[in-house]
Parts: C-alpha cells; structure tokens; sequence
C-alpha cells in the first residue's frame, strides 16, 4: 500500500478528501428526517470503526505502543467523536456552506503560523477573504447552531493537529493510527449518541443510508487525509483545506438545493485562487525524518 500510495501526488488524496468530506454529510441532512441527528453521527462513526476494524484490527497497533502514542490516539478518538456530534448538531440548524465556513476559521490560524514566504502569504490573504464573504451568518436566527458551528470549528482544527502528528509519527503509522482512533471514538460517542440511534435498527433502509454516510464521510475522506498528510507539512495542508467551503458550497447546491449567493460565489472564487496560488515550500518540512524512515521501512518490508 506505501508503494501504490507514492504513485500519485499527495493533492490528488486531498481532492478526494475535500469531496467526501461534505459529501457525506449531505447525505446525513437528508437523513435526518428519520433519525435523530446524534443518532446519525453515531451511526457514522460505528460504521467506519466496524469497517477498519476488519480491515487493520487497530487493537493489535495499540497493544504494543509505548505510553505517548496510546495517549495521542486516544485524544484524536474523542476529538473525532465530539467533533462530529458537534458537526451534526450545527448542520442540523444551519447551511453546510456556513458550517463549513465556520469550521475553517481556525485552521487558517494554522496556515497564518506556517506561512513563511510573500507567496503563500498572499495567498493565505485571498483564503481568509474568501471565507469571510462565506460566512454569513445570522446570529439572531440560530445561536445555538453558530455556537455549535464554533466548537466543532475548534474541535476540527484540533484533529487536523492530532492526525497530522499520527500521520508522521514513527511507531504509529497514518491508516492504522487512524483505525485505532476511529474505534476509540466510537466507545466516546457510544454513552452520548448511542441510544439515538436505536430507532434505526428497526429502519433498514435508514440503517443501510447510515452506513452508507459513515463510509462517505469518515473512511473514503480520512483515509485520502492520512494519505496526503505523510507527505505534506501541516502549513501546506491546512492551507490547502480552505478548499473545503467552496466544496461544501457546491455540494450545497448540488445535493441540498441551497443556491449561494452572488457575494458567496465570489467568496468561493478567493478561495479556490488562494488555493491555487499556494506552493509548498522546499526547505524538507513536507515530511520529518521520521516519516522518511517510516517510508523506507515500509518499502524494505
């Protein structure tokens, strides 16, 4: 798998994570109407834990870490099983594109730390217009979902820190890291969303929709995440990330019917510039040492 993993650039799995990422949750909303919104997240992420369970059996990983690595998995699976509540919780109350706009705000703070050349600054620059003309949001109509918007929004950024770090650690490795912490997320989320979820085991068709929305929104994207993240530096990738509200406008429109405004698709077109103006750097931090020689064990073996 490392080796067919090189053969494409690390922005293709990106643009496959950007897609799915909102994708998924599209279809979520849609499935709200016959199950209860913590149920569907719950049904997420049960669903893709049972699937990389079979696939990777993540608990032979975690038996034989050492402290600090257990310790990293285990606060990336509670960030993911509260990021996704919250997530759910807020596109219940708003439009994804407003979440999605939320939900990128801090990780342009993570972009800005990286940023070091008059390129990418400009970019950044373009990035945070963009998402600024995005996010409008009426505080007066759904407070509790700006809110919940602003804790998922800081919850995503924190994954987007602990991922990165499983995705480059020596001992951990990015899709085995990533399965580890799936199944932990899903004992954190079981005691909040479980019981939600009861009603969809008596619905085929909702239980098969679920599933369906735990494929699309937590394996296919967090797997093209684990892959891009080995090989990019966390600046490169949270930057790249602000692809993510214009994707989440387009399914919008696409899958939920909200048509942007004229102001919104001028927000989008900033972003995707802004993207596309980004390059990486080349002084080496596109991967730590550490990855390299994860890399190379991979490949003798």
């Amino acid at each position: 798998m490392a080796r067919t993993s090189t053969r494409l650039p690390p922005h293709a799995y990106f643009v496959v994570s950007a897609v799915f990422h909102y994708l998924g949750p599209s279809f979520a909303v849609l499935l709200f109407a016959r199950v209860d919104v913590l149920g569907v997240a719950w049904l997420r992420i049960a669903s893709a834990a049972v699937i990389f369970a079979v696939w990777r059996r993540p608990w032979r990983v975690f038996a034989w870490l050492d402290r600090d690595p257990r310790r990293l998995l285990l606060a990336w699976g509670a960030v993911l099983a509260l990021m996704n509540c919250c997530f759910y919780l807020a596109i219940a109350r708003l439009h994804l594109g407003t979440v999605a706009a939320i939900e990128f705000l801090p990780v342009i703070a993570l972009a800005a730390i990286g940023s070091r050349s008059a390129r990418n600054l400009i970019a950044l620059a373009l990035a945070v217009s963009g998402v600024y003309l995005l996010a409008d949001v009426q505080l007066s109509g759904q407070p509790l979902g700006v809110a919940l918007a602003f804790v998922n929004a800081l919850l995503f950024s924190l994954y987007i820190v602990l991922a990165h770090r499983v995705a480059q650690h020596p001992s951990i490795g990015g899709i085995d890291g990533l399965a580890t912490a799936m199944l932990i997320a899903a004992v954190v989320v079981t005691p909040i969303a479980g019981v939600q979820a009861g009603g969809a085991f008596l619905d085929p068709l909702a239980l098969a929709a679920g599933i369906g929305v735990g494929i699309s929104s937590s394996v296919i994207p967090y797997v093209s995440d684990q892959l891009a993240m080995a090989r990019l530096s966390r600046a490169t990738y949270a930057l790249m990330v602000s692809l993510l509200p214009a994707t989440a406008t387009v399914i919008g429109i696409i899958v939920l019917a909200q048509v942007p405004s004229a102001i919104e698709v001028v927000g989008v077109a900033l972003v995707v510039v802004g993207v596309a103006l980004h390059r990486e750097s080349n002084d080496g931090g596109s991967q730590s040492d550490a990855t390299r020689r994860r890399r190379s064990l991979l490949e003798q073996t």
